[in-house]
């Protein structure tokens, strides 16, 4: 009777947990839903349902068609007017264990994509996460042609207004406010990072920005003239070119040179900036025509492989990192063609002009784009003193074997922040950055 009775007992305890389960869920489901009717200024909450992970749920826009919800949660789907002809589209995922922590998201390239991938992962480890489209659909910058507004949203702003409404809708549907506001991006979206502990220092406690691409005007041109030197935008019968092949045969060579430099070799080059190159070790010989470059070949690779300095011999950008030829994603600056993003920015936003073919590209139209800095886009500032003094923290890395953005120009930024930060201590300016 002992055993009958404790089993009905743990029938019971199960059953009541279920109804208090179930209860539970319903009260998640209508607080979720009544958000549809919260307030906000310039913003229309566009949906708001609760969703039981892990499931895929269908994506609005061009970028990807579904995406993967891990966590059961809250899904607000949004939309904040910016100005009379601009507006950014975002979500706000509020998973239903949450532990007081907001995430802000960035995005990459030019791109306006929602990151779903972060608002997954942010969720999962209970942050309430807010990531947005960036004022634009897709990954084209053709938007920005004659769009200043659309340009602004992309430059500084979109990431400001899905903070200060994501904020309000946790706060509306958790009936608390957050306790810890924490920012994560990369490449761009690390670039974003930046700008917001430059110009709102007040958005965020704590920012990861990874592989951020500041100093970002002079980082495209440096792109579209690492595709200059190797014979873009029309590669055909161009001395300069190098064929997909030969860069095997470069990439080997950079790594016979410069593998040992850290006193084991492994197959990797641990400091890029100790490697000093030496191209015209594989320039053919007379009679060799397979595995070796001609004289034309290993000048571009000398051009290459140093920092772009401008006009007046000032640096503009840091130089390609030696190792990084070895990836194949390496190809998106030497393929030929102008790489993708540079194309974009330089004929949409620089110049406003997308009948510009390149072929007279330089560096005085790299200095022009410093100049013109669409947006105020350049984030290239080390004064961060005042996120520092509220008590903010910013974490950085940059891998040493990044196809698309230098990794020497992260320790740029590093020194700039370093020499605005003269009153603190080392063991400080670590604890802060």
């Amino acid at each position: 009777m002992l055993v009958l009775g404790l089993y009905t007992s743990l029938v019971v305890v199960s059953l009541l947990r279920q109804v208090v389960s179930a209860e539970n869920d319903n009260t998640r489901a209508s607080s979720c839903a009544e958000l549809v009717q919260l307030r906000l200024e310039n913003t229309t909450i566009l949906s708001a349902g609760h969703v039981s992970g892990p499931v895929n749920v269908s994506t609005p826009g061009s970028c990807q068609s579904q995406a993967l919800v891990s966590s059961s949660l809250c899904r607000v789907q949004f939309v904040m007017n910016t100005t009379s002809t601009s507006a950014v589209h975002a979500e706000a995922w509020l998973p239903d264990t949450w532990f007081g922590r907001f995430l802000g998201l960035g995005n990459g390239g030019l791109g306006g994509c929602v990151d779903y991938v972060n608002l997954d992962y942010g969720t999962s480890l209970h942050f309430a996460a807010v990531g947005s489209d960036n004022g634009h659909d897709g990954d084209s910058g053709s938007v920005f042609l004659n769009h200043p507004e659309v340009l602004n949203d992309f430059a500084f702003r979109a990431i400001h207004v899905e903070v200060v409404i994501g904020k309000q809708i946790v706060e509306a549907y958790y009936g608390r406010p957050h306790h810890k506001s924490y920012y994560l991006g990369c490449s761009t979206g690390g670039r974003q990072g930046t700008q917001e502990a430059l110009k709102l220092p007040e958005d965020f406690d704590g920012i990861v920005a990874g592989s951020p691409a500041t100093n970002f005007n002079n980082l495209l041109g440096w792109g579209a003239i690492l595709g200059r030197f190797v014979g873009a935008p029309d590669p055909t019968g161009n001395p300069h070119f190098i064929p997909a092949d030969l860069w095997d045969t470069v990439a080997s060579e950079v790594l016979k040179q410069c593998d040992g430099l850290d006193g084991v070799e492994d197959g990797i080059i641990t400091e890029p900036d100790d490697c000093q190159f030496r191209p015209e070790a594989i320039v053919c010989t007379a009679g060799q025509t397979t595995g070796c470059l001609t004289s034309a070949q290993i000048d571009a690779l000398h051009e290459i492989y140093q920092p772009l300095f401008g006009t007046n011999g000032e640096l503009l950008f840091s130089r390609y990192d030696p190792g990084t030829e070895a990836d194949g994603n390496a190809q998106a600056y030497f393929s030929g063609s102008i790489f993708s993003i540079p194309d974009d920015w330089f004929r949409f936003t620089v110049l406003n002009d997308s009948s510009f073919d390149f072929e007279n590209f330089d560096l005085d139209t790299i200095e022009l784009g410093d100049r013109v800095d669409p947006g105020g886009i350049q984030t290239f500032n080390g004064d961060l003193s005042t996120f520092e003094a509220r008590g903010g923290k910013f974490l950085t890395y940059h891998g040493r074997r990044d196809q698309l953005i230098a990794s020497g120009n992260s320790k740029r930024m590093y020194n700039l922040i370093y020499k605005r930060s003269p009153c603190l201590p080392s063991i400080a300016f670590t604890a802060f950055y």
